[in-house]
């Protein structure tokens, strides 16, 4: 096991989980480790990339946060209920982000919180908002980045191996 420690410049690769504090419930989870160049790019809330200063691989911290503190108090103004009847039907499934703009061409994503045969609720808040939450990080990897990525800031991924593979013209 390395002994090197995160801080700028490090590469360094990991997997979280978000966990509501009321619940318990893992509201988020990222299984397939998230690689990013430590002081290059900021991944995750600066509170968090904070805590990650000075842990080693193999670490696993939480860090507690108020989402409030993120992304404000929920705007109930922000949560529209519709007839089902009088909303596309692409809209309808929960999960669904839409796009939505206001009379000033400002954007925002709205997600579908709840539908059923009578209503369908589309929320603009943030997911998170109005939660406490821990986010759980386990350290798999602490390494000096490459000059590569440092440049991208993190790691490069090889494209798929197309030797011998020939283009078919579309037509």
């Amino acid at each position: 096991m390395s002994n090197e420690t995160i801080g700028d410049g490090k590469y360094v690769e990991l997997t979280y989980k978000v966990i509501d504090q009321k619940s318990g419930a893992v509201l988020t989870q990222v299984e397939y480790p998230l690689g990013y160049v430590h002081g290059v790019n900021e991944i995750l809330a600066p509170t968090v990339m904070a805590e990650l200063e000075g842990k080693a691989t193999g670490d696993v911290i939480e860090v507690p946060i108020d989402c409030n503190e993120l992304y404000g108090p929920r705007d109930e103004s922000l949560v529209i209920v519709e007839k089902t009847q009088d909303v596309p039907e692409e809209y309808r499934e929960v999960g669904t982000a839409i796009l939505m703009e206001n009379d000033r061409g400002q954007t925002k994503t709205f997600l579908v919180t709840q539908a059923d045969r009578r209503t369908v609720t589309i929320d603009g808040n943030n997911p998170l908002c109005g939660r406490e939450v821990v986010f759980r990080l386990e350290i798999l990897l602490v390494r000096d980045a490459t000059d590569e990525e440092i440049a991208h800031g993190g790691k490069l991924e090889d494209g798929p191996d197309l030797d011998g593979v020939t283009a078919v013209p579309i037509e």
